[in-house]
């Protein structure tokens, strides 16, 4: 038998030892960007601090689109789509067919999230990551393999490939608040029913079945739960790894990202359970009302943009708060200052 001699400057020999080298190696924020954006807010017509947090949201562009001029000329939305083996224990309100039904409708332009992007401006592009094959029952052995977990994280870094100045990112996938309530409860402890919630909307034996697999399958991955990427690999989802790779590549090619909502940033939570910093570059688009979402976003230090109380998915929260952003950058770019508009600045006491 072969025996394999380990890399005594590389220890890390799993599938995901790239994956721990790009996290290592990811740029911070541009602080010169931030004082440039700061530079111009004070010359604008307007007290100091008067747009509030629209004024931080044009600094965090800056921050990490790496200008002090940040832009929105094309923002790009992606939606990742899977299935999953789980849905066979009756934890959706809705079959597993609806998961093709629902990207003919994207294709078709009848989604909700194809009238947003539309209305906001948005490219919108949306991923099938093999959704005619559901990803393993998580109750009864892993999701997917670590090389199958990796290869699809590589997948969802090739989203921003044709380029992007921000990218919203959503999911659609029966049976994945499941998913993303197991990845939760595998996180952060607490019992499954804490975290879970109606989803596409169960009844009351709905969410018991929902309990029920959450509990199987931390039962079943008891004591190989310890690393957020073996987290990934055994209970997440296609779609959940491809977002987390996005947001990683996002962050390599200094692009800013808003989240979705409770099944998005489940792929959030992987990344900041390896690196807190590693979801700075990151924006909560809204807070879901579907389970915990709130507790989660504040474990994750991500203060939500908007608060309707939405549970769709498909990056809908995250379009809505792109088109709020756009908002916030027209002001700081297209405003007059002080000496443009002949009006008299602060008075000096």
């Amino acid at each position: 038998m072969t025996q394999t001699i380990p890399n005594q400057d590389n220890p890390d020999q799993t599938p995901f030892s790239d994956i721990r080298r790009l996290i290592a190696s990811v740029p911070g924020a541009d602080r010169d960007a931030v004082a440039m954006v700061r530079e111009r807010d004070a010359m604008l017509t307007k007290p100091a601090g008067a747009l509030g947090r629209l004024e931080n949201l044009v600094e965090w562009l800056a921050a990490w689109q790496g200008k002090g001029q940040p832009s929105l000329d094309r923002p790009l939305v992606c939606v990742f789509a899977a299935s999953h083996g789980v849905t066979k224990r009756g934890v959706s309100a809705f079959p597993a067919e609806v998961n093709r039904q629902m990207l003919d409708n994207f294709a078709a332009g009848g989604g909700a999230i194809n009238q947003l992007c539309a209305a906001y401006g948005l490219g919108f592009k949306v991923f099938d990551l093999a959704i005619d094959l559901p990803t393993g029952d998580i109750c009864e052995g892993p999701a997917f393999t670590e090389k199958e977990c990796v290869a699809t994280m590589a997948f969802g870094m090739e989203a921003i490939a044709a380029g992007t100045d921000c990218l919203g990112l959503g999911e659609m996938g029966i049976g994945n608040t499941t998913i993303a309530a197991a990845i939760y409860a595998a996180l952060y402890g607490g019992g499954a029913a804490h975290w879970v919630g109606r989803g596409t909307g169960v009844d009351a034996a709905g969410i018991e079945r929902k309990v029920a697999a959450v509990e199987a399958a931390l039962a079943f991955h008891a004591g190989h739960l310890d690393d957020p990427l073996h987290v990934l690999s055994r209970l997440g989802g296609r779609e959940i790894a491809a977002m987390a790779g996005a947001i990683l590549a996002a962050r390599m090619q200094r692009i800013p990202v808003v989240i979705d909502g409770y099944v998005a940033t489940s792929a959030a939570a992987i990344l900041h359970a390896i690196d807190p910093s590693m979801l700075d570059h990151c924006l909560a688009g809204h807070v879901s009302a579907e389970g915990a979402h709130a507790e989660v976003l504040e474990r994750l230090g991500l203060v939500p943009l908007l608060a309707l109380g939405m549970r769709l998915g498909e990056a809908s929260g995250a379009a809505l708060a792109i088109g709020l952003l756009k908002g916030a950058l027209a002001c700081h770019r297209d405003m007059a200052t002080f000496a443009q508009a002949g009006v008299s600045g602060r008075s000096e006491s």
